[in-house]
């Protein structure tokens, strides 16, 4: 879940959060794009209290001795993964009663096992079961149950076999391939409509914690969002926006929430700006590591997006003659109108999906085309795609599962559904 901005603390999810009684029912993994509204059919009474909405909830009540049945006792080797909320381990259950099985048999789960000690707390699981057992949407991660005995606090999801946005893009080595053009394309499409669903009059849900590390993705890399702790209902009525303590994840905040505090669906667009610039520059939002004057990604980088013949010092080197320069300078173009400093000149996240949807049309028609890269640029680079002038296919969803070199790079943060 998120952290605090200056330190990492308990985020501020209040467990009363209500949906002004508009809800959708989970009923299974549906990764189609036609499924995007709300039911008018399946609106339960707003729960208000802590019993009410774990009653409400579309989620199977797990017992503590299930879960251990179903993780092998939570043994070590079952760990997919570890945060400030504790450790999340591997495990089977029957597709149909959601009973333990054997390991290898039925359907995989992720059963996100609450540390007591972290930094994360009731609330925050709370938050979740609130927000994803009401909710269901292609790109939102399925929430399947929870476990709540004695002190013991314990989440239950789909399992999302290809891991997080953030791994792809970062993460060097066997199992983690830099994704292609294509496919950065069909995540960020896949993303921007899960949130378009959150802002939607029939959801009014903002996310505040929109980063690499929440979007995960299935064997066919769809993606979805994952980890609702920090999520708030959006203002209502005639208000413009919630008041709340800044919290979130450092780099990816929208300046107005970080100066006032007054949070918006437009604070969340901010953030998917971010998150759409490092997919375009295969670089994080802040790394110490860069050379002095870069170690903002947003700030290094706006006055380059901005020029149609200097983008190309931002785009991620090894995606080279996989895109068109238009594609490329229209998406750096989409990147900007979302990191506007003033929130009013952003975009709302369905004229995102629109923008976006038009890019990937024109990827799948147009194609890539081959473009010399300046001088300055290449120097000291060699084209990816390309060898002894020759142009290499793209690469395609099968190619990335396949292993290189690792190479060294820092560690990811723990992604809570991935092997």
């Amino acid at each position: 879940m998120g952290v605090c901005l200056s330190a990492q603390i308990k985020a501020e999810s209040p467990f009363n959060t209500v949906f002004n009684s508009k809800y959708v029912s989970t009923d299974g993994n549906d990764l189609g794009s036609t499924n995007d509204k709300v039911s008018a059919n399946s609106v339960p009474q707003t729960p208000r209290s802590e019993g009410e909405i774990l009653q409400s909830s579309n989620l199977k009540s797990f017992t503590l001795s299930e879960l251990k049945t179903a993780t092998r006792n939570f043994r070590p080797d079952s760990v997919l993964g570890e945060g400030g909320f504790g450790s999340v381990f591997k495990g089977w259950i029957d597709e149909n009663s959601l009973t333990a099985t054997k390991p290898g048999t039925g359907i995989v789960i992720a059963v996100k096992r609450l540390n007591q000690d972290g930094i994360q707390g009731h609330r925050e699981w709370l938050a979740e079961v609130n927000y994803l057992g009401q909710l269901s949407h292609p790109h939102l991660v399925r929430l399947i149950g929870f476990c709540l005995e004695d002190e013991h606090r314990l989440l239950v999801y789909e399992f999302m076999p290809r891991g997080s946005l953030e791994n792809h893009l970062f993460r060097r080595g066997s199992y983690f391939q830099p994704l292609s053009w294509s496919l950065r394309l069909k995540v960020a499409l896949d993303a921007a409509k899960g949130l378009a669903f959150l802002h939607s009059a029939e959801a009014k849900v903002i996310y505040r914690d929109f980063k690499t590390s929440n979007v995960l993705l299935d064997s066919k890399y769809n993606a979805k969002l994952s980890d609702f702790g920090l999520a708030k209902d959006g203002p209502t009525g005639d208000k413009s926006h919630v008041s709340t303590r800044v919290m979130g994840t450092y780099g990816y905040a929208a300046p107005e929430y970080l100066a006032t505090g007054h949070l918006t669906a437009k604070s969340d667009v901010y953030s998917f700006g971010v998150v759409l610039l490092e997919m375009l520059s295969g670089k994080r939002a802040v790394d110490k590591n860069r050379p002095s004057g870069q170690h903002n990604l947003v700030e290094w980088a706006k006055p380059f997006m901005a020029n149609k013949r200097k983008i190309f010092r931002v785009l991620d080197t090894r995606l080279q003659g996989q895109y068109s320069t238009d594609d490329a300078y229209k998406l750096a173009t989409l990147a900007l109108r979302c990191l506007s400093i003033e929130s009013k000149f952003r975009p709302n996240m369905d004229q995102v999906v629109t923008t976006l949807e038009q890019l990937q049309l024109s990827n799948v028609n147009g194609g890539p085309r081959v473009r010399r890269r300046s001088a300055d640029v290449n120097r000291g680079h060699q084209n990816p795609s390309s060898v002894n002038g020759s142009r290499v296919r793209r690469r395609s969803a099968d190619d990335i599962s396949r292993l290189e070199t690792p190479n060294a790079y820092p560690r990811p943060s723990a992604s809570p559904l991935y092997t």
